[in-house]
């Protein structure tokens, strides 16, 4: 763990070296918003589910989300209890210092989960999220809240809940179809 630290560690300072600069300085906490709470993602899941013809990606979506919430943020992050780099090293805070533990990158997580779902609904969308997802993740980076390693776990495991959101929400549909067919 100490040999994947110190690679993170290098990777933050190179970002640091090669990106600082002010207009970044003003533009990644705003971005790093969206991600907060993945409240972005849960009020799209909301629109999606009140149109009937979206209704069953408001469902992924939403479905992606909450996973994100259980596996990740109070599953995960507790049990590993890794800390945050701006814990480890003194920096400069351009938003408000993190309390929680830092893998895996919640942002990226769910930013990542609704990308994947967003893109099975619709490709061009889809395309606009994992681009959004991507940023906000670089924006955890940024503004050294996450090591590279956190955030690159937290897209894996994003990617994997949203596909899990989409089959789980498949799978349920034909069992639900299956009991309704059986009723009749």
């Amino acid at each position: 763990m100490q040999g994947l630290t110190t690679l993170d560690f290098q990777i933050l300072h190179a970002i640091q070296r090669i990106f600082s600069c002010s207009v970044l300085d003003f533009l990644m906490p705003k971005i790093t918003t969206l991600g907060n709470g993945g409240i972005l993602w849960i009020l799209l899941a909301i629109l999606l589910l009140i149109l009937p013809k979206t209704r069953k990606n408001g469902i992924q979506l939403g479905g992606g989300c909450v996973g994100c919430g259980l596996i990740g943020n109070l599953f995960l992050k507790n049990v590993i209890a890794r800390n945050r780099p701006c814990w480890i090293e003194d920096h400069t805070m351009l938003i408000a210092m993190p309390t929680d533990f830092s893998f895996p990158s919640g942002h990226t997580m769910v930013s990542f989960a609704a990308a994947t779902v967003l893109w099975h609904w619709n490709r061009k969308v889809g395309i606009a999220a994992y681009l959004l997802a991507a940023v906000i993740a670089f924006s955890r980076l940024y503004l050294f809240v996450h090591f590279p390693s956190d955030v690159f776990a937290g897209a894996v495991i994003g990617i994997l809940i949203g596909i899990a959101a989409i089959k789980g929400t498949d799978w349920m549909q034909k069992k639900f179809q299956k009991q309704k067919k059986l009723n009749h």
